[in-house]
């Protein structure tokens, strides 16, 4: 499986449900990479979208909301779950688009995070690792500084080092 998300330089990747950033660029990266593909989220995450489901995507929502359902989405409610259902799909193929609590739980079963590294700080309540600490990930290709409505920013793919453990 594979991380995608936006962070600012302390990791912050939202805000009161919201995202802290909206860069064009960044946008069309996430679009091209998850095009096609299986898409893993929490149901929070879900709920701020503004198109429902994501539109050419499997869209999986992991909630331990028992009661929740969408149209043109598929639910589990574990870990263990998700695994069962996604057992067929390549590894490759899989996303995990957030949020926090999401990242934290399926980081242990993925080999690579594209992190758009922001170098701005915004007020932020959702968070992701900071992958260039943590020891089982390395820091595989990085883009050169890109720059949009004053912010500066980078493409960042890491690869975990480790055996990658329940798949």
């Amino acid at each position: 499986m594979i991380i995608i998300a936006a962070a600012d330089i302390k990791g912050g990747i939202g805000y009161q449900d919201k995202l802290l950033f909206s860069i064009p660029e960044d946008m069309k990266f996430f679009k091209k990479k998850t095009a096609g593909k299986t898409v893993v989220m929490g149901r929070k995450t879900f709920e701020t979208l503004k198109i429902k489901p994501l539109p050419g995507r499997r869209n999986i929502v992991m909630t331990t909301d028992l009661s929740f359902s969408c149209s043109d989405t598929e639910t589990v409610h574990s870990v263990q779950e998700l695994l069962r259902l996604v057992r067929d799909i390549p590894k490759d193929d899989i996303f995990v688009i957030g949020g926090a609590e999401i990242y934290c739980l399926l980081e242990k079963y993925c080999d690579t995070a594209y992190i758009t590294r922001i170098y701005a700080e915004r007020k932020a309540d959702r968070f992701i690792p900071d992958f260039s600490r943590l020891p089982d990930w390395k820091k595989a290709e990085m883009s050169g500084i890109k720059e949009y409505d004053g912010l500066k920013f980078r493409f960042i793919t890491y690869t975990k080092t480790a055996e990658i453990s329940g798949l």
